[in-house]
Formats: structure tokens, C-alpha cells, sequence
């Protein structure tokens, strides 16, 4: 989805902002991405929300494929691959190019959830799965990372009835990528923002546009 910016909504003249928003299945990743979308937009940005995967058509068919295949279907390094080709796809056509525009991009999800999923709950290495996205995006990292910390037991509580492939694992998997993303955080802590999911929308709401009002005046 991409919200259309104002007539008079900044663009060109100066690279953008890239947000991203990370955190467990149920943590309430898109519920957040889509508040801060609308209230930038209220202060007159132009700013492209998108996810991954499923940001571009090539990504909703891989999307399709691995995440509502059966179970077993998609091998661990095959699932790191497909993300990172996805990956590689999405930032090429749509948040670089956003970004060169002078738009502020938000994605639900981007690398950081193929080192927690991949390379962490998968155990195939944060390094190696970590590597493998940063040459599919030739480096690109977010100014941003909002991490919305959710337990296995609380994040299967919000997912209902509902799951996908990934969803459906059991909460050893989700454990191990609830720590994959706490990890990420505390090496670079400047770079992210780690919340409660627990905590009342509002609060959370408020926390990321404080971050993100900083990082826009500091621009």
C-alpha cells in the first residue's frame, strides 16, 4: 500500500527517511507502520508505506509461496533466499527509488526479520543470513528500527485463530526470534527502538513519533 503525499508534501532536493518496524508475529507491527504513516502524513510528507514480503508483486507471489505452502515445503536455507531475493526486488523498485525521491519510507519488516527468523530461529546463522540480505540490498540499512517486543504466548494470543507456515511453529521458534531481535538491538542501540508491545497502543504511538520527530529535525 502507499499512502499518496500532499500537494505540497516535501520531495526530491535530499535522500529520505527509511523507517522500518520489526518484531514477532502479533506484535502489531502493521497497526503501528499504518498510524505513523498517517500522521506524517498529516504534517505534510510524502511517505510510501510498504512490507516485506509482498511490497511488490514478485513479492506477494513469494510471499504466497512460502508463507501458505505446507508445512515442510520450504527448506530453511531455501526460505532465507526467497526472503532475500524478495528482499533484493523490494528495495531496487520501491524504497530506494522512494527514498532518492526525498519520501520517507516505512516497511513492516525488512532485514532484520530474516536474522531473527533465518538466522536465529532457523539456526542458520546471524552472520551468514545477515550478510546474505546486506548484498541483496547493497548495504541499505534503515535510519530507524522500531522493535515491538511480544512473547511467544502473548503474540500467539493476538494472531487468533489464523496462522501461516511461520506462525505455526511452536513457541521454542518464537523464543528464539523474540531474542534474535533483542540481540540485533543491543549492538546497535543507537539505531533502535525497542518498546513493550504489551503496552496500550497510544503509548507506543507516542514513543515512535518521538524518535521519529528527532530523527526529522536532526534532517
Amino acid at each position: 500500500m502507499t499512502d499518496q503525499p500532499p500537494a505540497d508534501a516535501p520531495r526530491g532536493g535530499r535522500r529520505g527517511l527509511f523507517l522500518a518496524v520489526e518484531g514477532g508475529d502479533g506484535a502489531g507491527k502493521s497497526t503501528q507502520a499504518d498510524a505513523l504513516a498517517r500522521w506524517l502524513g498529516e504534517q505534510g510528507y510524502a511517505v510510501r508505506r510498504t512490507r516485506e514480503p509482498g511490497g511488490t508483486g514478485l513479492g506477494r507471489s513469494l510471499r504466497e509461496l512460502v508463507l501458505h505452502g505446507e508445512d515442510g515445503s520450504v527448506t530453511a536455507r531455501a526460505e532465507a533466499l526467497i526472503f532475500a531475493a524478495d528482499r533484493a526486488h523490494h528495495v531496487a523498485t520501491v524504497v530506494r527509488p522512494a527514498l532518492e525521491a526525498g519520501e520517507i519510507v516505512i516497511t513492516d519488516r525488512y532485514l532484520d526479520s530474516s536474522v531473527a527468523y533465518q538466522g536465529a530461529a532457523r539456526e542458520l546463522g546471524h552472520g551468514e543470513v545477515r550478510d546474505l540480505s546486506l548484498w541483496a540490498v547493497e548495504g541499505l540499512l534503515p535510519d530507524l528500527t522500531v522493535v515491538l517486543d511480544v512473547s511467544p504466548e502473548q503474540g500467539r494470543l493476538r494472531r487468533g485463530a489464523t496462522h501461516d507456515r511461520v506462525e505455526r511453529e511452536g513457541d521454542d521458534f518464537h523464543l528464539r526470534v523474540r531474542r534474535g531481535f533483542l540481540d540485533l538491538a543491543g549492538q546497535q542501540p543507537e539505531r533502535y527502538l525497542v518498546l513493550d508491545a504489551q503496552e496500550p497502543q497510544p503509548a507506543i504511538e507516542s514513543a515512535v513519533r518521538e524518535r521519529v520527530r528527532e530523527l526529522l529535525e536532526r534532517r
